[in-house]
């Protein structure tokens, strides 16, 4: 008995060294740890769903998602594809996936554009200008975002004339408290030879900037990129415009009853949002473009002007590339404030994907978990989006060593 115990003893202590010198090991050790965490949250998660769910089923309500096919019944005043009432919960979804995404791509673009222009005022040498950048800066940071909204939106609702009273702005448009109405589009076949044009010279905007800059690397000689990329995509599609005789028609609007018919119109939510937003997170932007441009040595500057190029240019080959590095970082967490700020729609009655599946959606149905997951899972899916691009961009402009 006494042998095969020592026995039995002497076959485990290798075992056990064995898994003492597993556990010493750091890296092994942390691999372990974090096994065991996570299978420590997915079980918990688990846990919580399988309870979620059977407290449903008791109550009579299940977990299912089968009501995104049946009719919705409800309007959507701001919309880009085809809906009505009779449309289901998942039309209504997708309705309010791009109304969100409309937002967000051009809040993202007004707010760079303001920011940048910020963040370069913030830092002249002209006193005025300066403490006006200062001033819409601290103002417009230190109010809630919710305000914002709610004061662009009523200003726009109570300050533009009715319908009756239009402001004309420009031929067959007008501008007024319920939405700025446009003429609408109705392109004819020769139109997509003029759209095909547009396109194809992004593309050859895209591919001659490259190539321009490699000529410039190897001998220093400069093209008039910005120049001959405006002619591509603007100049050479208006011209095949009116070459081909302008084929497209237009759908005018007119004033009938209280209001006006036909064209399109873009409703003063989605503007009220639309400014709003961008303008909170411009003042963010300019703080970040100012610490970008501040971090570049002045020395790189005085370099620059010392050998005779312009202000304008040192700025667009020297001072901009490198501050980049460091304002692209926080500038990715800006993008992702304006798409989940997008959110507060809710507040002025613009139609995103939390005002639709998160609101009237979920109210109708009473799938509440369903709802809130679909619309989770969708800002999520966005968020990670914008920081898989901005996280690329940051590695194609970070510094090389060699």
């Amino acid at each position: 008995m006494s042998n095969g115990t020592a026995i039995g003893g002497a076959g485990s202590l290798p075992q056990r060294n064995a898994l003492s010198r597993l556990w010493n090991n750091k890296e092994a050790r942390s691999v372990i740890v974090q096994i065991i965490a996570l299978i420590l949250i997915i079980g918990l998660f688990a846990s919580m769903v399988t309870n979620a769910i059977a407290n449903l089923e008791a109550i009579g309500k299940g977990f299912s998602f089968k009501f995104l096919g049946q009719p919705a019944n409800y309007d959507i005043n701001q919309r880009l594809i085809e809906y009505n009432s009779q449309s289901s919960h998942f039309r209504a979804m997708q309705v309010g996936i791009l109304n969100t995404l409309l937002v967000a791509i051009s809040g993202v673009i007004l707010a760079t554009i303001l920011g940048f222009i910020l963040g370069v005022l913030r830092l002249s040498k002209n006193w005025l200008t300066n403490k006006i950048a200062l001033v819409y800066i601290e103002y417009i940071r230190n109010v809630p975002v919710l305000l914002h909204i709610l004061l662009v939106h009523g200003l726009m609702v109570h300050s533009l004339p009715k319908p009756k009273s239009a402001i004309p702005v420009g031929d067959g448009s007008f501008l007024t408290n319920r939405g700025f109405f446009m003429p609408k589009p109705l392109p004819e076949d020769l139109m997509w030879v003029v759209i095909g044009l547009f396109f194809a010279g992004l593309v050859f905007a895209f591919f001659f900037r490259r190539w321009a800059k490699k000529v410039q690397d190897a001998t220093g000689k400069i093209y008039p990129v910005f120049w001959i990329s405006l002619a591509a995509i603007v100049v050479v599609p208006v011209l095949a415009y009116f070459a081909l005789g302008q084929p497209v028609n237009w759908d005018t609007p007119e004033l009938k009853g209280f209001n006006f018919k036909g064209g399109m119109v873009i409703r003063p939510e989605f503007i009220a949002l639309w400014l709003a937003l961008s303008f909170y997170t411009a003042a963010f932007i300019g703080e970040i473009v100012r610490a970008g441009i501040l971090a570049v040595s002045h020395g790189q500057t005085e370099a620059s002007m010392a050998l005779g190029v312009s202000r304008g240019r040192t700025l667009k080959l020297v001072v901009i590339p490198q501050a980049l590095r460091v304002i692209v970082p926080p500038l990715s967490s800006q993008y992702l404030n304006i798409t989940k700020n997008s959110s507060l729609a809710l507040a002025i009655g613009y139609m995103d994907i939390t005002a639709t599946i998160g609101g009237i959606s979920l109210n109708q149905t009473g799938r509440e978990m369903e709802c809130m997951i679909i619309v989770m899972g969708l800002y999520l899916i966005a968020s990670l989006m914008i920081s898989m691009f901005m996280n690329w961009y940051n590695k194609r402009i970070k510094l090389v060593e060699r």
